[in-house]
């Protein structure tokens, strides 16, 4: 039962430290506004955390309403008043803070710095900390990527922290690729090699949603010892890529179970007060991609790049990143992943023969793209009315309705091609596929392959359109008459857009005002260098029909 003694610890090995404004800078590139910053740190103290991470130093001048500071006084103006319960520290990375600009500690806003340094450089991230406490700031260190960390490399790297003897040492699963047996091996050997007053902290990512779980494992750990240990957290989670263990659950769990005293009214109160405008316009924690990152021991950044250059689906994604070395997948090199990229997408096929096949069948029809709008459905009657009177060719376009019989299915997207097959299965077989080599390069019956870098156009950020990429794909067959109908354009509610609302969603930011614009300027560069004379004609209503 947990006793009431408000401010004190009934379990003083165990500190709670609060990295909301250091990791969640990644989120908002740490402008979270003069009245957060004060509020986060004001909250965190009244509710007990032991330790409060108010951000980072750097070498640039700092900006009101960030928490990158250039030297602590900049801190000052966030600090109500300090409390003598509650330890402020900030982060600098051991190679990208010149100490030359740390003033010596005066006790009026940070009270620590913790180092964080790669596996190669533990050494010289050690060397920084010894200079930082000549200055009389406590030092913590961390040493990122702790998973590579072989046995030998841990009891080097304990024995050194020994010579030092900071405040503490941190375990970082940098990647969130660690599981308990991971944790179990590198915990054991600190805990024996390292002094027994230097306290062993964790900080987790949340890549395989075990943060959390492995958080409470590293204290049961070392509850049996007699090491004081710290517990990384975040409110809500909040943090670059998957995000951390969430500051509220380990402190409620701490509450429970290690007769700790965090008021969880104040907690609750920072994030309906704070956290609640970040969680609204930013998004952080758990989804496919950084899973993918975690299975690979990679960095976020080259999930960031992919998702937000290629808008890269799970499994391409995967695909590009086993392809990487291990050691390129803890960096990151975009010149290298747009290599990668490029080799998974543009996976080369001969399809002259198919495309010269293709172009004998059309002939002289006209062609109608029945893209997967709302209109498709909508105006069914008029589609229908327009396929009797006209007798185009009927391709889908990335995607089957059960309305409509198609000559042709055209598809770009391996999501998509496995919906049309799992969902429309008879509609599927008994229909054409025409697809691109960034989906297979072998095809099945009534599959043709098309070399994805005939169709596609890069310079935009959405470049994958399925529309304009199927038109420039009749183009390349001369198609001179071409009627469209669902090329709608999208709504700000998903479900709005499409006929089918359960198709997979190929925009998961979710700005569909700046891929309308971009659709549309693809749309316009696609009239204006067409190869051939192409009359267009628009069955339904579209936001991309300028006449």
């Amino acid at each position: 039962m947990i006793r009431e003694k408000k401010g004190e610890h009934m379990n003083k090995r165990i500190e709670l430290l609060d990295c909301t404004l250091r990791d969640g800078a990644y989120i908002v590139e740490s402008r979270f506004g003069t009245p957060a910053i004060k509020g986060i740190i004001k909250k965190m103290q009244d509710a007990n955390v032991d330790i409060i991470e108010c951000g980072w130093l750097k070498n640039n001048d700092h900006e009101e309403g960030s928490t990158f500071y250039h030297v602590p006084k900049d801190l000052e103006q966030y600090l109500y008043h300090k409390s003598n319960r509650s330890t402020y520290v900030v982060m600098i990375d051991w190679d990208r803070y010149d100490l030359e600009y740390l003033p010596p500690r005066d006790g009026k806003s940070i009270d620590a710095i913790r180092v964080v340094f790669p596996y190669e450089k533990f050494r010289e991230g050690i060397a920084i900390g010894i200079k930082i406490r000549e200055k009389g700031y406590k030092v913590y260190y961390q040493a990122a990527n702790t998973l590579a960390y072989s046995e030998e490399d841990l009891v080097e790297l304990a024995h050194m922290i020994n010579e030092v003897h900071p405040e503490s040492l941190s375990v970082v699963d940098t990647f969130g690729a660690m599981y308990q047996d991971d944790l179990d091996r590198i915990v054991t050997v600190l805990d024996k090699e390292l002094n027994p007053d230097i306290k062993l902290g964790f900080h987790s990512h949340n890549n395989q949603q075990l943060s959390f779980s492995l958080s409470i494992h590293f204290v049961e750990m070392l509850t049996k010892s007699s090491r004081g240990m710290i517990i990384d957290a975040s409110l809500c989670g909040m943090g670059r890529g998957a995000g951390n263990t969430t500051t509220e659950l380990i402190a409620n769990y701490l509450n429970n179970k290690c007769y700790c005293n965090y008021d969880m009214n104040v907690i609750m109160d920072a994030i309906d007060m704070y956290m609640e405008y970040f969680q609204e316009n930013y998004s952080w924690g758990y989804s496919t991609s950084y899973f993918i990152a975690g299975m690979y021991c990679c960095h976020v950044n080259n999930i960031a790049y992919l998702t937000q250059n290629h808008r890269t689906n799970a499994h391409d994604m995967r695909n590009i990143i086993q392809s990487l070395s291990p050691a390129a997948r803890k960096k990151y090199d975009y010149d290298l992943l747009e290599k990668k990229y490029n080799e998974n997408q543009n996976r080369i096929v001969n399809d002259e023969n198919v495309l010269a096949e293709l172009k004998q069948v059309i002939g002289e029809r006209e062609v109608l793209l029945l893209a997967p709008g709302k209109t498709i459905d909508i105006e069914k009657d008029k589609i229908k009315a327009y396929i009797e009177k006209n007798d185009p060719l009927v391709i889908g376009v990335n995607a089957l309705n059960p309305v409509y019989e198609y000559d042709y299915l055209f598809v770009i997207n391996s999501a998509r091609y496995q919906y049309a097959r799992e969902i429309y299965t008879q509609q599927f077989n008994r229909t054409k596929k025409i697809l691109l080599s960034n989906i297979k390069t072998e095809p099945e019956q009534d599959e043709i392959i098309i070399n994805f870098n005939r169709v596609v156009k890069f310079g935009w950020e959405h470049f994958d359109n399925a529309v304009i990429n199927c038109l420039r794909l009749m183009d390349r067959l001369q198609v001179s008459h071409i009627a469209i109908a669902g090329f709608d354009g999208f709504k700000h509610k998903y479900n709005e857009s499409y006929a089918d609302a359960s198709l997979p969603t190929l925009n998961p930011d979710g700005k569909w005002d700046e891929l309308n614009e971009e659709i549309a300027d693809m749309f316009e560069d696609f009239c204006r260098t067409t190869s051939t004379t192409m009359e267009i004609r628009f069955i339904t209503e579209s936001i991309f029909n300028k006449k």
